[in-house]
């Protein structure tokens, strides 16, 4: 019988690359159209649900996050779904290190904690749900992400952007090798637990690797020049957006990485696509040829 998944926030990074690949390994992807029916409605006959929503730049997320939870927990209760949602690092607050489904919890920030709620309100839902947590997303085909809008923001200027010291380590990972592991995880969903909390490494970098291997990949040399956060302070009063970066400022300087050991154990074959080869997709975006200003609307550097 051919398996189902119903996949939400479709348009989204997260919703392309996960309904691609579902589909190419089988499955029969069924896309959320969130004005023409309801959630509940939509999930029948699924297997699984991944939440691919999330609200654009951080909007309004302390009514929205909580609000989306409850439907996605209704509808996967109906169907008897599993639910798979993109977890993300903000829990864990701003003390450093490797990061792990056994660390514990210590939110700084408000959206640590409305992020920490949504996962308390899945455990106990009953539902079973497997966040599989990551970093900051790569998405080497649009780049409208933290890679393309912060670091390679001034790349065609020779320059890369540091929102963090150099050498602090930053938890990334590659859009496509999410997709992969929450596909593999899905296949196996009869053999976890109710919640599963499982880490993916992916590509941790810090910008000093960045610059080295760009440099490598490319040819030519890149300086280093800071992300303008003055303008973000300035502005924050008025601009939203603004006010939720500056939030997040501290994970910038926060040396981290998160622990694959509860993911080799539930997918021992699963390798993340090297940093390297992650870069070389990302040389091939225009961003490098024609440049881009990104959508956050900063002044240029």
């Amino acid at each position: 019988m051919q398996k189902t998944v119903l996949i939400l926030g479709g348009s989204g990074r997260v919703g392309r690359a996960t309904a691609r690949l579902f589909g190419e390994a089988g499955w029969k992807v069924r896309l959320y159209d969130r004005h023409n029916q309801s959630m509940v409605e939509a999930a029948q006959g699924c297997q699984v649900i991944v939440n691919g929503m999330n609200p654009q730049n951080y909007h309004d997320w302390a009514n929205q996050v909580p609000g989306i939870t409850a439907q996605v927990i209704e509808a996967a209760q109906s169907a008897g779904a599993t639910v798979i949602i993109p977890g993300n690092v903000y829990h864990f607050g701003s003390a450093g290190g490797v990061w792990s489904e056994r660390t514990a919890s210590n939110p700084v920030s408000r959206k640590g904690q409305i992020r920490l709620d949504m996962e308390r309100a899945y455990r106990k839902s009953g539902v079973q749900t497997i966040v599989l947590r990551a970093g900051n997303f790569i998405d080497p085909i649009e780049l409208q992400c933290v890679m393309g809008l912060i670091y390679l923001r001034a790349i065609k200027k020779g320059q890369i952007t540091l929102p963090g010291p150099a050498l602090v380590r930053q938890a990334m990972c590659l859009v496509e090798d999410w997709a992969r592991a929450a596909l593999a995880l899905a296949e196996k969903r009869s053999e976890l637990a109710q919640f599963e909390d499982v880490p993916l490494p992916g590509q941790t970098m810090t910008g000093q690797d960045l610059r080295q291997t760009l440099e490598g990949i490319t040819g030519r040399s890149y300086r280093f020049v800071s992300f303008p956060w003055w303008l973000f302070r300035l502005t924050g009063p008025f601009w939203e957006l603004a006010r939720e970066m500056n939030e997040m400022r501290y994970l910038f300087e926060t040396d981290h990485a998160l622990c694959g050991q509860r993911l080799s154990e539930l997918l021992p074959d699963f390798r993340a696509t090297p940093f390297r080869d992650v870069l070389e997709q990302v040389a091939t975006n225009s961003v490098f040829q024609a440049g881009s200003r990104s959508d956050l609307g900063l002044a240029k550097a």
